[in-house]
């Protein structure tokens, strides 16, 4: 009866010029129940090896044509065998030939003549260390995947959190509907039509286009610190109240900003917070609650100047009637800044311009 092997079957390569050598290895080895390849010289042994990788290389030095060490150096160099162990096997035993032999990755050294029983411990030995390893490994990456998942659903329960925060400040505003949602898909849009401009390729990438779908609809987070009394009254608002109502967007900002100071390698946050302090202001510089002019707004809000009027224009509120299409393209379109800076930055709304019919389906989509 064939003594069984301390681990699992495992395919072992063994190179040795030396018939007698290579019959003994391989006879020893196959009693143990391992998958024995015998190979008579370097370069077979490379072929072998690369048709089936081996789990196991015991390796002779002395050969002809190529060198253990030759055959070891190719090994290690291709990215396929570089993991795979090698244990030397060799009747030189001058300390260099050992110390040549783990500089090129070999895991092990055995002088000739050998006892099997002390190869067969070093083989068990490295079996052990290699299928440990690759559990490791395995081990590795399924923690990888699990914190990946954590952070991804960390990532997306915040974004949770701070929408329905949005949605709670638009829903204390009986008319705005769709209004946050709508804003989104609008913004998402004409960023992407953005994207293919020379001048902001650089600024607008994959990164950009999450982020603002995500913090667009934070733009009117600050209406939460407003009044009922003046966010629902049925009709026009009186200069002092419209001063009040104004303060929406510092109150967003600073809100945001506070929510920053704690974790300032949020982007999310940041661009909330510039949509939030921003989206009122206008290109030339006639906006609030700043008056911030030209590239002193930030990009993500002056995307959103242009989608959150787009909507307040195509919506119904207490002081005016839903406009349709054609008439809310023309008054967007009046304010191009060609006969003056305009409200809008003049790039963004040729944006505008070249999709608006995809602002009209999204707006179709999302109708209230």
């Amino acid at each position: 009866m064939k003594p069984k092997p301390a681990h699992p079957s495992a395919d072992i390569l063994v190179v040795d010029d030396t018939p007698a050598n290579l019959q003994l290895l391989s006879d020893m080895l196959k009693q143990r129940g391992h998958k024995v390849r015998p190979i008579p010289d370097g370069r077979l042994a490379l072929q072998a090896a690369r048709r089936k990788r081996p789990e196991l290389i015991l390796l002779d030095i002395n050969m002809p044509e190529m060198s253990g060490y030759e055959v070891c150096d190719k090994l290690k160099a291709d990215p396929s065998l570089s993991e795979v162990p090698v244990i030397f096997i060799s009747a030189n035993t001058d300390i260099l030939d050992k110390v040549k032999a783990f500089a090129l990755g070999g895991v092990d050294y055995v002088t000739k003549p050998f006892q099997f029983e002390e190869v067969e411990a070093r083989v068990e030995t490295h079996l052990e260390i290699r299928r440990l390893r690759l559990e490791l490994v395995g081990l590795n990456r399924s923690l990888q995947d699990k914190v990946r998942e954590q952070v991804k659903e960390i990532s997306a329960s915040q974004i949770a959190t701070m929408i329905a925060l949005a949605k709670l400040a638009e829903y204390r505003d009986e008319d705005t509907g769709n209004h946050i949602l709508r804003v989104q898909h609008y913004s998402l849009a004409l960023a992407k039509r953005l994207a293919d401009e020379e001048v902001f390729s650089d600024l607008i990438d994959d990164v950009f286009l999450q982020i603002i779908f995500h913090a667009s609809a934070l733009h009117d987070i600050g209406k939460v610190g407003i009044a009922d009394t003046i966010l629902l009254k049925p009709g026009k608002h009186t200069t002092e109240e419209s001063a009040i109502m104004r303060t929406h967007a510092a109150i967003g900002a600073e809100t945001l900003a506070a929510v920053l100071d704690s974790y300032p390698r949020n982007e999310l946050i940041r661009m909330g917070r510039d949509i939030a302090r921003s989206h009122h202001e206008r290109w030339d510089g006639s906006g609030y609650p700043v008056g911030f002019a030209g590239d002193s707004i930030p990009l993500a809000a002056r995307i959103l100047v242009v989608t959150d009027q787009y909507d307040a224009l195509r919506s119904k509120r207490p002081y005016k009637p839903a406009f349709d299409a054609a008439k809310t393209y023309s008054i967007i379109a009046d304010g191009d800044g060609r006969s003056s800076p305009g409200h809008f930055d003049p790039r963004v709304l040729n944006a505008f311009k070249a999709i608006a019919n995809e602002f009209e389906a999204i707006h179709e989509q999302l109708r209230d």
